[in-house]
């Protein structure tokens, strides 16, 4: 690939949208500033702990994501992991997956290449409402060439010309930072999309070492950082929240929250709660913005949109007990540390 890819128009206004009813408004609020080529800026910062703007009743609290300046549910749909959207020949529970998300507030998706068929079942219902929703997806590709090659492949796959946040994925060595900020760089693939405006935002995503992240926020200008938080790593000996999170505010990054329950290992006996307390952890902490997180079956993202609806900030004595709760498990619970 020689020279940047023209910016490709991708037909969405066919595609399938079986059985979503939006009837009144499915999405209770429009996404702030999502068909503006200058994010708006807001007052609250990163570092306000009750920085949740107010919303109906029933409706999902929402965070401005960090430099942005975009709005954003607290709660966002994840694409891997325990979930029908990332299996092949599940379409039919996927489907109705997206539909009961968009029912209920959700309006972030996030999905990455590598997952499976989650970007083709995000295409098929999505497309139809892509001003009202933030779409995320990911490259572990580190050069130019064939980060390209996956951001186009995504776009066709998720049946839009752009994403609103393209991160680079599971980032683990400091190699890799030098990779995507070298010559021929995936750093250029996201500059050329950003001229092509095929991506708003860029991102960068690590479940591995957070000095790896913390530097890669440094090193180069993301908009975004997803990285685990919850309370069973802050006891282990390279914890992401004090490594990472002062970084980001001081850059304004806006932070996802990833592996807040564990893939439910939080919630063995002798552990947490529920979800709630999981949620309730992660979210309380300074300077995240929302979390992601992937359900098993409509009834489970039901409920914990329902915890997402009632959340609070807890008070230092709560996040401290939580935390204490995990001190005895917190290697079951960070398992994900070891990946790369």
């Amino acid at each position: 690939m020689n020279r940047p890819i023209k910016r490709r128009k991708f037909l969405i206004t066919g595609a399938v949208t079986t059985g979503v009813v939006i009837g009144g408004s499915i999405l209770h609020k429009t996404l702030t500033s999502a068909d503006a080529d200058t994010p708006v800026t807001s007052s609250t910062t990163p570092s306000e702990k009750a920085n949740s703007q107010p919303v109906p009743p029933t409706g999902i609290p929402e965070r401005v994501l960090g430099k942005t300046g975009v709005s954003v549910p607290i709660l966002g749909l994840g694409g891997a992991g325990q979930t029908p959207l990332s299996w092949t020949g599940r379409e039919k529970e996927a489907i109705a997956m997206i539909e009961t998300a968009l029912q209920e507030g959700i309006r972030y998706f996030d999905t990455a290449a590598s997952y499976g068929p989650s970007e083709g079942y995000l295409g098929k219902i999505l497309p139809s409402m892509r001003q009202d929703i933030f779409l995320a997806s990911k490259t572990a590709k580190l050069d130019r060439d064939n980060a390209w090659r996956e951001l186009e492949r995504s776009l066709k796959r998720l049946n839009t010309d752009y994403l609103d946040l393209w991160q680079m994925h599971h980032i683990s060595f400091m190699d890799e930072l030098d990779q995507i900020t070298g010559n021929n760089g995936a750093a250029k693939a996201i500059e050329e999309a950003k001229d092509q405006k095929l991506i708003r935002f860029v991102g960068i995503t690590g479940h591995h070492e957070p000095d790896v992240i913390a530097e890669g926020l440094r090193r180069y200008p993301f908009d975004t950082a997803l990285i685990p938080v919850n309370a069973a790593d802050s006891h282990h000996p390279r914890p992401f929240i004090p490594e990472v999170l002062p970084v980001a505010q001081e850059n304004n990054v806006g932070i996802i929250a990833m592996k807040v329950p564990a893939y439910g290992r939080l919630f063995k006996p002798g552990v947490l709660d529920g979800m709630q307390q999981a949620f309730g952890y992660s979210l309380s902490q300074q300077g995240v913005h929302t979390a992601i997180i992937a359900a098993e079956t409509p009834e489970q993202l039901i409920s914990n949109i329902n915890v997402a609806r009632q959340f609070q900030p807890l008070s230092e004595p709560e996040l401290a007990q939580i935390a204490q709760q995990t001190a005895n498990a917190w290697e079951d619970n960070t398992f994900f540390r070891a990946w790369t």
